[in-house]
């Protein structure tokens, strides 16, 4: 039997989502406008994980885009993957920081989302896109539970 061509390969797209939550356990939520994509649905901030990023990496480079946040890569706990059919397959990987005391989200993006909104578990908006309410259910199941996946070959921040 020949071996498969690479267009027999599944390409999909990389997304990081991180779940940003404060002390009192509320998520913040992004209503995204304006992208093409899920507008007028409520979703986490995050992005397309860029060539030579780790998960970590490409969570903090989003928040600080989208929210003005200064977070370190190590911050960043791994929770989960998501693997779904959209527009196209897709794979993404969520992530999960805590706000810190000191610090404050503001809408760094305001021509990609009309606005921010801090949730309380199982309180989400309707608007809520689908597979973020899906994962943030997972994560509220058992929020100290850890995913399993693991990173080689990049190199540190």
């Amino acid at each position: 039997m020949p071996a498969p061509t690479a267009a027999a390969h599944l390409a999909a797209p990389i997304g990081v989502q991180v779940v940003l939550t404060r002390e009192d356990g509320h998520v913040l939520l992004l209503l995204r406008h304006n992208t093409g994509f899920f507008d007028g649905l409520y979703s986490l901030p995050g992005g397309h994980l860029e060539a030579g990023e780790t998960f970590a990496q490409s969570a903090a480079r989003e928040l600080r885009e989208e929210l003005a946040l200064e977070l370190a890569p190590a911050t960043f706990r791994h929770l989960g993957l998501c693997h779904r059919l959209s527009d196209t397959h897709r794979i993404d990987a969520f992530v999960h920081a805590r706000l810190p005391a000191h610090a404050a989200a503001h809408n760094a993006e305001p021509h990609k989302h009309a606005a921010l909104l801090w949730a309380a578990p199982h309180q989400l908006p309707e608007n809520t896109v689908p597979y973020v309410r899906e994962a943030l259910a997972c994560y509220w199941q058992n929020p100290h539970s850890d995913g399993w996946f693991f990173e080689t070959g990049f190199r540190a921040a």
